[in-house]
């Protein structure tokens, strides 16, 4: 199938390559034309387009078009693309990480104009490209019979990994669960292996208990492989400092627990961590970091130096 992505950062880009890889043709823009142009010299089926009214142009009815920016963007795109042509039975997917409910709204707003929308959660960080991309995809059954080709070779285990969870609004709602797990499992590992670093008296070797651990054991998981990776590289994870940030999905996630009287203390507690990082240095925090900038290439802020 031939369709646009929009927004080529390093979710974006990498699926641009997946799609090309998998027979799909590509029209990629990006606000930087440096990508798109990088992308259509080493892949005959991806063109680079000047501008969204270029986009618009190369696609034919019905029209199908990805957008993979950050979403404080996603409704000025969207503005912007039905300005430049977008039409009634085409269909947008928003695959950036917004709140479900904003996408609820932008599936009203854009049905009005006849415009079809979906919101597809994306998982798999910088090894989505390789690996595939677990996907959550919220939208009606005609959104989805027009995207499926693209799911199916975008996700994971032969396409395998990638599901329509539900109504519009449903993709991202699973995404933002997905993330306050993962805070909560994150955190879970950091604890951990601080304890063991704490008990000097055994004078315990974390990379290679990060190792034994990836053998058999109830805890084995990707994360625990990035963990190992990097207490491979620098043991004590000195060069790397705890402070981190949240982009939003886990706030969202302890905000809708509490709207529906769900208990989530260890995703609560998980989230209220990564502000106590912003507060002094702890090897739980640097854990954290080293998953986070393996599994999504997350920039992790520089320890400070004396000289700082």
């Amino acid at each position: 199938m031939k369709l646009a992505m929009i927004g080529l950062g390093r979710m974006g880009g990498n699926m641009v390559k997946r799609l090309a890889g998998g027979g799909h043709d590509v029209v990629a823009y990006d606000v930087d034309a440096a990508p798109g142009q990088a992308l259509a010299s080493e892949f005959d089926s991806v063109s680079a387009a000047s501008d969204l009214q270029d986009v618009v142009a190369q696609l034919q009815a019905p029209r199908v078009i990805w957008v993979m920016v950050p979403h404080q963007f996603v409704d000025s795109t969207i503005t912007a693309l039905k300005a430049a042509g977008v039409e009634r039975g085409d269909l947008i997917i928003d695959g950036g990480n917004s709140n479900y409910k904003e996408g609820q709204r932008r599936g009203v707003e854009l049905a009005e104009a006849g415009i079809l929308f979906a919101d597809c959660g994306t998982s798999g960080g910088v090894w989505g490209l390789k690996n595939g991309y677990s996907l959550m995809i919220g939208g009606a059954e005609a959104a989805i019979a027009l995207i499926a080709p693209a799911l199916t070779t975008l996700a994971s285990n032969d396409g395998k990994g990638w599901g329509h969870v539900g109504p519009v609004g449903s993709g991202h709602f699973v995404k933002m669960v997905h993330n306050g797990i993962e805070y909560g499992m994150m955190q879970a590992f950091a604890e951990g292996f601080e304890l063991m670093q704490a008990k000097e008296e055994f004078n315990l070797d974390m990379h290679q208990i990060s190792r034994v651990w990836q053998h058999g054991s109830v805890v084995s998981s990707w994360l625990l492989d990035l963990t190992g990776d990097a207490l491979e590289q620098d043991g004590d994870l000195s060069s790397m400092s705890d402070w981190m940030d949240d982009s939003g999905e886990g706030r969202w996630t302890v905000n809708e627990s509490i709207d529906l009287g769900i208990p989530t203390p260890v995703l609560t507690l998980a989230l209220q961590m990564r502000f106590r990082s912003r507060q002094k240095d702890a090897f739980a925090g640097k854990i954290v970091n080293a998953q986070r900038a393996g599994f999504g290439g997350h920039a992790i802020k520089a320890i400070a130096t004396d000289a700082e």
